[in-house]
């Protein structure tokens, strides 16, 4: 099976949450100032409450607001015991549009962060040699940065953060100070408010059938 057919059964799975006053603080790092963000966001994917994660903040992140990965200390434990940092870039250049992390409304950093947290979910099913192919080809390959990209952002669909996914792509594509030329740079890797309505619609349609 693909992983885009894989992805899409995943879809389909009720999903469920885990109450926020129950999640594992004691394995995860986060700064203060995304705490309650970084909970909500986490309150979605409870296969990840014995995971260990760490929130860290960044000068700067190349092409990037923010970037899961796993930990190099940890990366020869094993899939199942890997601990993983998601890097949040301090000050956000989208184009020639510059904001601090403390501009941008708290649903946006939910869904930023919930899409990070789908990259995680993607990572865990993979071997070490898997990552490390893995990383060459999202260096290289502009269809493997399309496809990792979409990945992540279904994985959030699927476990009911479409809402969050869905507003952080529209703040970027209806921000007025934001470049055509970038915008469609997202469009070509990413994948659309429209694909994203589409999934959201799909998975509560199947939910009724069942």
């Amino acid at each position: 099976m693909t992983l885009t057919a894989r992805l899409l059964a995943f879809l389909y799975f009720p999903f469920y949450m885990i109450a926020q006053e129950d999640i594992n603080i004691d394995n995860k790092i986060i700064p203060e100032s995304i705490k309650t963000e970084a909970i909500n966001a986490l309150s979605y994917y409870p296969e990840l409450n014995d995971t260990e994660i760490t929130f860290k903040f960044k000068d700067e992140i190349k092409k990037s607001t923010m970037q899961a990965q796993p930990k190099w200390t940890s990366f020869f434990k094993g899939k199942k015991k890997r601990s993983y940092i998601i890097l949040i870039s301090r000050k956000i250049q989208i184009d020639t549009e510059s904001f601090s992390i403390d501009d941008i409304p708290s649903n946006i950093l939910v869904g930023w962060i919930g899409h990070e947290l789908g990259h995680i979910m993607d990572y865990r099913d993979r071997t070490n040699m898997g990552m490390l192919i893995f990383g060459i080809k999202y260096l290289y390959s502009k269809n493997h940065i399309q496809e990792v990209e979409h990945a992540a952002d279904v994985y959030a669909i699927a476990h009911g953060m479409g809402d969050y996914i869905l507003q952080t792509k529209n703040f970027i594509l209806e921000h007025a100070n934001i470049s055509e030329k970038y915008k469609n740079r997202l469009r070509k890797l990413y994948m659309s408010p429209e694909e994203v309505m589409h999934l959201i619609e799909e998975g509560k349609l199947e939910s009724k059938l069942e």
